[in-house]
């Protein structure tokens, strides 16, 4: 087999305590909002607002190997990846300067020297070796991902086996999980890790935020800030007076509503395009659903382009399929069902549902159709889009009942809902095969509505050996045309994300992964 070289040498709990009265009132006297100086007896501090760290999001402490933690690990700072990725969502040196693919089951990743983990033990390839080791045997998303067989290490090389061949693995490597921490170090109690990133954790409070100070000894230049305090602050209004008063430095998942507010001087917002997507599942278990014409009616039903437009404030666009436009297995190669509400109604007439006592509602057999629809508050757009679709829906004769919950895990398990309504950020590898890996087959691990399509298996069976870009994207193609057709998703829309500084805030900036937020470069005069 030809081999391939890629990259190769190429050289807050304190602050929780004054979230009152729906204002983080008195925390910023002493240096804390850019509405004062930024540096205090304990150096250069900085404020920022986060509506996502919390056991909601699966995201309880910053251990990579623990749920979706990892994306806290990543963000904040803590942790690196061997590879990052890039603003174009192309693979880039991070912790390793480049790799190589010896065969179909074989890659040897060449680590930078000089990195250190905030423990004090030098990065090597036994340290990136017990990592991974204790990754795949300890989180099961991981574990299906990379596929590893053994793992050796010399030096500062990694030479990684798999089971079978695995055309992403060094994306999969990229991924919030792959952040590297310390063994020897270990996990604390709180989920706490020793990663190699500019900052650690010396408070980590689920739902409630965490206390970030200053690596000393970063590899990658001296951070800026001293003490970082991230608050976890999941009412919008709350947020948005927090940073009006300068009481937060920086704010993440503010209100759409309020975002005009802080256009131009002195605030900066950034925003980027993601592949983050906002879509309801199917539960297969739910007798009306198992209908074709009532999933195409009701996926006929939702008004994506008003979603977008009047509940979104137009931070976003409508989907077609689980990627964007831009990525070139995106919403412009495939098609979905139109939004046609006479058309919904036509088909659920064909499957038997009519509306015969006048009350607005189609019924059956003496049965109204009643749709449970389940999501959860803490992205902000879940609730406008269950908001939307029950609106929506009605128009069709479909009562939706709504149920927005942070204990929206306890439903999927109990079996309790029709349609859930979540956010997942389809493409955070740049390849396509990780949604479908997670979602759409019988192995995948938020498969919540037991969806099954013998032809998707089959085309996944190709894109698991498939290591051609064109290949693997004409099949990624293929694939959401497959579950499109079915109806067993339902795409609404993908998100633009924000980021709003506060005055003398430089170095933040959204990204299209949406992981990297929190930076050496993150700075505050």
């Amino acid at each position: 087999m030809k081999k391939r070289n890629r990259l190769e040498n190429i050289g807050a709990a304190a602050l929780a305590a004054c979230l009152t009265a729906g204002l983080l009132a008195g925390c910023g006297a002493s240096g804390g909002g850019s509405g004062d100086g930024a540096e205090t007896d304990g150096g250069k501090v900085f404020y920022y607002g986060d509506t996502t760290f919390n056991a909601e999001n699966d995201e309880s402490d910053v251990n990579p190997h623990n749920g979706y933690s990892g994306w806290a690990c990543i963000r904040y700072g803590i942790g690196e990846t061997l590879f990052k990725y890039s603003d174009t969502m192309e693979l880039e040196p991070w912790l390793a300067t480049g790799y190589e693919n010896v065969d179909e089951t074989t890659w040897v990743v060449t680590l930078r020297d000089g990195v250190s983990f905030t423990s004090g033990r030098a990065m090597d390839a036994e340290a990136v070796k017990e990592c991974l080791e204790h990754l795949t045997e300890t989180h099961e998303r991981a574990k299906g991902d990379l596929k590893i067989a053994d793992i050796t290490a010399e030096g500062q090389t990694v030479t990684i086996r798999t089971t079978e061949p695995v055309p992403a693995l060094m994306n999969y490597l990229s991924d919030p999980y792959g952040c590297i921490i310390d063994m020897e170090a270990g996990i604390t109690d709180d989920g706490n890790v020793s990663g190699t990133g500019p900052y650690r954790a010396t408070l980590v409070e689920t739902d409630k935020g965490l206390t970030l100070v200053k690596n000393e000894d970063y590899w990658g230049g001296e951070p800026k800030l001293d003490t970082i305090y991230v608050q976890t602050i999941s009412d919008g209004d709350t947020m948005t007076m927090a940073m009006q008063s300068g009481e937060l430095d920086a704010a993440y998942g503010l209100p759409y509503a309020s975002l005009p507010l802080f256009e131009g001087e002195p605030y900066t917002i950034s925003s980027v395009e993601t592949s983050r997507s906002f879509f309801g599942q199917i539960n297969y278990e739910t007798e009306a659903l198992q209908d074709a014409d009532v999933r195409a009616a009701i996926a006929g039903a939702i008004d994506k382009e008003s979603f977008v437009s009047v509940l979104m404030d137009g931070n976003g666009s409508a989907a077609v399929g689980p990627f964007p436009s831009n990525f070139a297995f995106g919403d412009s190669t495939v098609t979905a069902q139109p939004y046609d509400p006479e058309a919904s109604k036509a088909l659920l007439a064909k499957a038997g549902w009519t509306d015969t006592d006048g009350d607005g509602y189609v019924d059956k057999d003496g049965e109204k159709l009643v749709i449970r629809w389940l999501t959860y508050p803490s992205r902000q757009e879940l609730p406008l889009l269950a908001e939307s679709a029950q609106a929506s829906l009605k128009e069709i004769g479909v009562d939706v009942q709504v149920n927005c919950t942070a204990n929206h895990l306890d439903y999927i398990e109990s079996g309790d809902w029709d349609i859930y309504a979540s956010a997942f950020v389809t493409a955070p590898t740049g390849d396509p095969e990780y949604f479908f890996t997670t979602h759409c087959l019988d192995t995948s691990s938020k498969n919540r509505g037991g969806y099954h399509s013998d032809e998707l298996e089959a085309l996944e069976a190709q894109m698991s050996v498939a290591f051609d870009e064109e290949e693997r994207a004409a099949l990624a193609t293929q694939m959401s045309q497959v579950i499109l057709d079915d109806n067993a998703f339902l795409f609404a829309s993908h998100l633009r994300m924000s980021i709003v500084s506060g005055e003398g805030v430089t170095g933040l900036t959204a990204h299209p992964c949406d992981y990297y937020e929190i930076t050496a470069e993150l700075d505050k005069n």
